[in-house]
């Protein structure tokens, strides 16, 4: 199934093809469950994907900044 989410990061839309099974995102989108509850099969990938709309790539620039910001000293 084809899903399209906006990232958080980035602003960007991205469209990802996930293996699922229709009924269980049915269910998720009415609110039946949380993600991990209702399609336990997911990746890690897939499941980020769903939740924040960010690629692999966009994790990585996003903890690279995170690292920066932690990595910064009060002279």
């Amino acid at each position: 199934m084809i899903i399209t989410r906006t990232s958080a990061y980035s602003g960007k839309e991205h469209r990802r093809n996930i293996a699922l099974d229709p009924n269980d995102w049915v269910l998720y989108q009415k609110g039946y469950g949380n993600i991990n509850e209702m399609m336990p099969y997911l990746t890690d990938t897939d499941r980020e994907f769903i939740l924040s709309g960010m690629i692999p790539q966009e994790w990585k620039e996003a903890c690279a900044e995170i690292n920066n910001i932690v990595e910064d000293t009060i002279a």
